[in-house]
This record gives C-alpha cells, structure tokens and sequence, in this order.
C-alpha cells in the first residue's frame, strides 16, 4: 500500500542526534554498497536519531499524515558525491521508523524502510540518552554530555542516494538547526551483535569525526529529487 503524499514534505523542530563514525570493520561496510556508488576513503557511517514530538511538526494533512514519529536511520558515507567541501552523499542501509505512513512514503522514494522501530531522546541536566528500541529491545544507544546553552545556527543541504529500480536516485534535504553549544559523545553502543546494523559497529576505542545535537531542526524530506547525474540529482 503506497501513499498519497507528494514531496517535499516539512518537518519542523526535531530533536535530533546526529553522528559520522570510523567503523570495527571496514570491509563489511563497504559490502553494504551497491556496484555504481563508492564508499569514502575511511569507511565512515553516519547516524541520525531524532524525534518529532508533535503531528503540527509537519506538513503531512488530512487522513495520511506523519503524526507525532521518532526516527532511526544509518548507513554509509560515499565518495564523490559531496554537496559542498567536507558534506558527503551518503547511503541509507537501514532505517527505523515509528509512523507507518511515513515508513510508507519513505519506500515509495527508495529508502530501505523495514522493521519499525521507536526512537527515544532524554536529556536529564546534561546527559543525553538516545536510544533506538526495535522490537521493544534496545540496540543502538547513544550517551552524550550537551549543554544547549546558546545554540549555533547551522544550515545547508544534505544529499541522501536511493535506489529505484534500476537506477539511482539523489535527494538533497534543505535543513536548518539550532546546533547544542557543547556536545561531547561518551559512549556509543550497538548492543544486539544478531541485528543487521552490527555491521556498522564503531572502531574500538570510538572514533567520532563528526556529531551534534540540536534541539531544533528542520528539514524537507525529500527534495530536489532526481536521476543521479541529471539536473536535479547533481
């Protein structure tokens, strides 16, 4: 069952986690990426768990909508690809979503949208606690020290490969984030070693090159559509 919802669609004022890691094992990484992309130098892998705590946080209306979701998703950074110096395209290999209708449209454009999943942000004073529960277990948790202080504005547009049938499809995501003025990861854990995405375990010690916490983010999801190599998937 598809969805009637037409892109883009705006999210407004997630919490959100965001991460790039060194991977325990580069090679399996590597492997996660289709023949025609190709995966960066260090075999990098990203993150990003976020929730979105209200249904008037987008733009979805009427009888389909988002509704109030939390988000899981990761893969890998790609080489060649890059939006602007220092942003790579990246790769979805999973992704773990709370809100069936948007599981659903997010298939509809190629993502890799399976197990669904509930994703949890709690911050006590200045620990931040990010869970991602699939199959009411935990098996990816992040703990981070943040202080929001007096956020830093960050924007730009983050470019995201998709494959639809035989081709592959660029979507670039316009965001704008109030970024945590102090954010420092203190553990970053992949607790289930049967689930696929322990696969993209971190190198032991952790090697975050990457990372922030925003209180706020917005985005479109997707935008700017298009063939890989047209003029809308540049």
């Amino acid at each position: 069952m598809g969805t009637s919802l037409h892109p883009p669609q705006l999210i407004t004022n997630s919490r959100t986690l965001y991460l790039v890691w060194v991977p325990a094992d580069p090679d399996a990484v590597a492997k996660l990426v289709p023949e025609g992309l190709t995966p960066a130098d260090d075999r990098t892998c990203y993150i990003n768990q976020y929730v979105v705590d209200g249904p008037d946080q987008t733009s979805s209306v009427g009888d389909e909508q988002f509704g109030a979701y939390s988000l899981t998703y990761l893969g890998a950074d790609l080489a060649g690809l890059d939006t602007e110096v220092g942003v790579p395209a990246r790769w979805w290999t999973h992704y773990h979503n709370s809100s069936d209708v948007m599981t659903r449209y997010a298939l509809e454009h190629g993502v890799p949208a399976g197990e669904p999943g509930r994703t949890t942000l709690d911050l006590d004073g200045d620990t931040l606690v990010a869970t991602t529960h699939l199959d009411g277990r935990p098996v990816i948790r992040t703990t981070a020290t943040v202080t929001v202080g007096t956020p830093q504005r960050a924007a730009g547009q983050l470019r995201y490969i998709t494959r639809r049938g035989d081709g592959f499809v660029s979507g670039r995501y316009a965001y704008v984030a109030d970024v945590a003025e102090h954010f420092r990861v203190e553990s970053f854990e992949f607790l289930d070693p049967t689930h696929p995405t322990y696969q993209l375990r971190p190198a032991d010690p952790l090697q975050i090159t990457f990372g922030f916490y925003a209180p706020s983010m917005t985005f479109v999801y997707p935008g700017g559509e298009g063939p890989l190599g047209s003029e809308h998937g540049s």
